[in-house]
């Protein structure tokens, strides 16, 4: 496994507020699990600029994981600089930037590709999240999932842009169907694809004790939604949630790589400072 990342954020300036504002702790776990040779999963936490993001790649001899890295190599600075240039910015006008972003990057990861045979075809999931100018924005290509963990309830905040997904959604085949459907891990979005790849993104206002997951789907492929919960239930700390999830896909038997980020927001008691 991966070293974990930790990383404690303050909230982003903002206007004064009569109560404490919100403090950000996260952290991020990867394991290679027990099948595949190599991890083709990354993720990245930019505490500058309140990025945490997970990327799984796919395709080509040696695409996967090159496309995974260029993914979370890429997106820090390339937001950075256009978060820099937002002097008024909205929620409306966040979304509007990650989408731009996505499709950009993923038009070079495709022109990569096709430059270098042994990385053909190559592509790759996002889910990220830009907690900026007091808001928190989700973002995703593909399969890798956000979850909102609140107040004992946990809720998936992202739809699978999946083949399988797709049926689920039309009514064409149950959920037991769909474990075992031939057209698993065939995605209609995704980094990198030919088309214009566009990205869904929404935005949320997170609460004190709310948990945010962002995982690849070596999780919930091997683990169950209710799984997922009773883990956060158990590790309050996000270094300790990562873990536990990350273990208890392998334990499940491991048959992806598998990687998590988990955001926990927080607020201190009146009179104490974050």
């Amino acid at each position: 496994m991966n070293p974990t990342t930790v990383s404690t954020i303050p909230q982003p300036s903002s206007p004064p507020e009569p109560v404490a504002p919100l403090s950000v702790s996260a952290a991020g776990f990867t394991s290679i699990g027990y099948v595949r040779r190599r991890n083709e999963d990354a993720f990245v936490i930019d505490e500058t600029i309140g990025l945490f993001v997970v990327s799984d790649g796919m395709g080509g001899l040696q695409g996967g994981d090159v496309a995974s890295r260029l993914v979370t190599a890429a997106l820090p600075p390339l937001l950075r600089q256009a978060l820099a240039q937002e002097t008024a910015a909205t929620a409306p006008g966040i979304r509007a930037l990650l989408q731009e972003k996505l499709w950009l990057l993923s038009q070079a990861i495709c022109q990569q590709g096709a430059r270098h045979p042994m990385a053909e075809g190559m592509g790759a999931t996002v889910v990220l999240a830009l907690w900026t100018h007091g808001g928190l924005h989700v973002a995703h290509l593909g399969d890798s999932r956000a979850y909102l963990y609140r107040e004992g309830r946990l809720r998936q905040l992202t739809n699978d842009h999946s083949v399988v997904a797709l049926l689920l959604r039309e009514g064409e085949i149950s959920r037991r169907e769909a474990r075992v459907h031939p057209a698993r891990g065939q995605l209609t979005r995704y980094m990198g694809m030919p088309e214009p790849a566009r990205s869904d993104v929404r935005s949320l206002e997170p609460r004190s004790g709310d948990r945010l997951v962002l995982c690849s789907d070596g999780l919930f492929g091997m683990i169950s939604n209710r799984a997922i919960r009773r883990v956060l239930e158990a590790n309050p700390s996000p270094e300790a949630a990562c873990r536990a999830l990350v273990d208890a896909a392998d334990r499940a038997g491991g048959c992806d790589n598998t990687t998590v980020i988990v955001v926990h927001f927080t607020r201190p008691p009146a009179g104490v400072s974050s």
